[in-house]
């Protein structure tokens, strides 16, 4: 119901906006405008977006299919189940549900979201038989929650696509900003939950993650930002992200041959979803852009941008960032809204502008909040949820901060 009241009340917000400009300014035209606008946005969201994004989807879908069947779930699951036992301290060694969440967990990192939703309800089936209170959050389960909601992932496949689409000089540009702004969200969840939970932080296995790859990406953020130019960083990040993802074309393909299975066979099999992927998202795409055309035209989000710009520069920051922040408050409540917004400010501002990039990081820094507890936690009768959404939301403002950090670090 959430999603529902937001959607309506841009509709509302919206004409009530356009009213008193008419009464108070005798502005006629404001109304045209909306519904020019409304008609305007339901051809972009079908003509210029879903149907062309049919054919990067399919081509993505496809690629990851084949390393699914190649084992990289597999590997990636393996790799990091030592440091699952530490963290769910709670789940008896050899549970089902540690490799329920493992899938889950590598599915979402290698962007396979079709994959990572059933092995998600799975995870959190198991873990509720071993609930004592069944109708209460365990700690394992609202541990599981927050890392997912901080949406640790590798590739930010449909936002690369979304600009792709768009047009984007290098689609992948926003990569490892990306990357970055998801780490540091997972990282603060999982830190905050554990020091919640009494877990041991000072283990060697949970040591040597967090710590190599915090100081890894800690190390590149500072060489990035003391020892190279705006123009060598953004050389580099192109260069990595896109040197990053043939590689992982072409790992999932040789491993497919390794593993002696059909890779064309698997790629048309993953394909296949790409057309119902993008079929899917259109009612989903025309509804949130028009509403949001109602409050762009409305002058109602410029009056919330300039609200933000004019806080934010009476405490001394640059407020090149405020214009992008819209979608990074719709991304707790709605994923299909904030990527509405997302698509919006990128169209507004350009796609390689730097709102355009922040949105997208944005939109790729963390998971949906208020979504993932209603479906996960609903779909195993959980009623009393304790902390999760406090935690969840806590990891999503930490993406937030991190991607505007980044942004301005890569881009600006």
């Amino acid at each position: 119901m959430t999603l529902t009241y937001i959607w309506t009340g841009f509709f509302l917000v919206g004409f009530v906006a356009a009213l008193a400009q008419w009464l108070l300014l005798g502005d006629a035209t404001i109304f045209k405008k909306i519904v020019d606008g409304t008609f305007d946005s339901a051809k972009v969201a079908v003509m210029d977006l879903a149907l062309p994004l049919a054919g990067v989807m399919t081509l993505w879908l496809g690629i990851l299919s084949i390393g699914e069947r190649a084992g990289a779930i597999a590997f990636v699951s393996k790799l990091i189940a030592p440091f699952f036992s530490r963290i769910f301290p709670q789940v008896p060694k050899d549970h089902p549900a540690t490799g329920h969440m493992v899938m889950n967990f590598s599915a979402n990192f290698l962007g396979l979201d079709n994959a990572a939703t059933p092995f998600g309800l799975k995870a959190m089936e198991s873990l509720q038989t071993i609930n004592p209170k069944k109708d209460e959050a365990s700690d394992a389960q609202i541990m599981f929650m927050v890392l997912h909601a901080s949406g640790l992932t590798l590739i930010p496949l449909s936002i690369m696509a979304q600009r792709a689409v768009l047009g984007a000089r290098d689609p992948s540009d926003i990569f490892i900003p990306c990357m970055i702004a998801t780490y540091v969200a997972t990282v603060v969840g999982l830190l905050a939950v554990a020091i919640r939970q009494r877990i041991n932080l000072w283990d060697r296995v949970v040591i040597g993650w967090l710590g190599g790859l915090t100081a890894a990406i800690a190390g590149l953020v500072w060489y990035m930002s003391q020892c190279m130019s705006k123009d060598d960083i953004s050389l580099i990040s192109k260069l990595v992200s896109n040197l990053l993802l043939l590689s992982i074309i072409v790992a999932f393909i040789v491993g497919g041959l390794r593993k002696r299975i059909n890779v064309y066979e698997a790629f048309i099999e993953g394909a296949k979803g790409g057309i119902e992927t993008s079929i899917k998202i259109i009612p989903y795409l025309v509804g949130m852009l028009v509403a949001i055309s109602v409050l762009r035209n409305s002058g109602v989000l410029d009056f919330v941008v300039k609200g933000f710009a004019w806080a934010f520069s009476q405490l001394g920051f640059n407020t090149d960032f405020t214009p992008a922040l819209p979608t990074a408050l719709m991304k707790p409540v709605s994923g299909s809204g904030s990527r509405a917004m997302m698509i919006d400010a990128m169209k507004a501002y350009g796609v390689d502008s730097f709102v355009g990039r922040l949105a997208c990081i944005f939109q790729g820094s963390a998971d949906t909040t208020f979504y993932i507890v209603a479906l996960y936690f609903g779909s195993v009768g959980i009623a009393k949820i304790r902390y999760a959404i406090t935690f969840g939301l806590l990891a999503e403002f930490s993406g937030v901060l991190a991607a505007i950090g980044v942004a301005y670090l890569f881009f600006h």
